[in-house]
């Protein structure tokens, strides 16, 4: 059986969160949150600005140590949120830091229904990775934590990634 590894970044809703969580219950694995060594301060409107001036300079934050080790696992899933049609800064940090040679990477995100190519992004970061069982999940357009992507289809991805292992 393949070892799991399931990462992912989560700032204001924790939507993010909430699909590790069930793809975790649905196929077992690790959970690992990645956090900034610089929490985001401020207002949702401070952040958001401040996030989109993160992603137009291609900006790489500092992250807190993990811990977890990437060579440790055989497939890793790794979840953002939707900035500006990419992926999240830590995010974009963290796949960069890594060596995926040998791996296979399975990309999910979330959006408020404008999806932009944070995948393509994301599989782009994920040199020598083969990829796998990748997902958009859609929530509400004003930023909230309402579900839009039918559960199903979420169960329906979890019980294929746990089919990988």
């Amino acid at each position: 059986m393949k070892k799991l590894l399931i990462v992912y970044y989560s700032w204001s809703n924790g939507n993010p969160e909430r699909i590790a969580k069930q793809l975790q219950s649905a196929a077992g694995g690790d959970l690992l949150r990645i956090d900034t060594a610089e929490p985001y301060a401020g207002s949702y409107d401070d952040v958001v600005r401040q996030g989109q001036e993160e992603v137009e300079c291609g900006y790489e934050p500092a992250l807190k140590p993990l811990h977890a080790n990437v060579r440790d696992y055989d497939v890793i899933a790794v979840g953002t949120p939707t900035w500006w049609y990419t992926m999240a800064p830590a995010v974009k940090t963290f796949l960069h830091g890594q060596d995926f040679a040998g791996k296979t990477v399975m990309p999910f995100m979330t959006n408020g229904g404008w999806p932009g190519h944070v995948i393509k992004d994301m599989k782009k970061a994920c040199g020598g990775a083969a990829i796998a069982c990748e997902m958009q999940v859609q929530f509400d357009s004003n930023g909230g934590d309402r579900l839009e992507t039918p559960q199903a289809e979420i169960a329906a991805w979890a019980q294929n990634v746990r089919k990988l292992l």
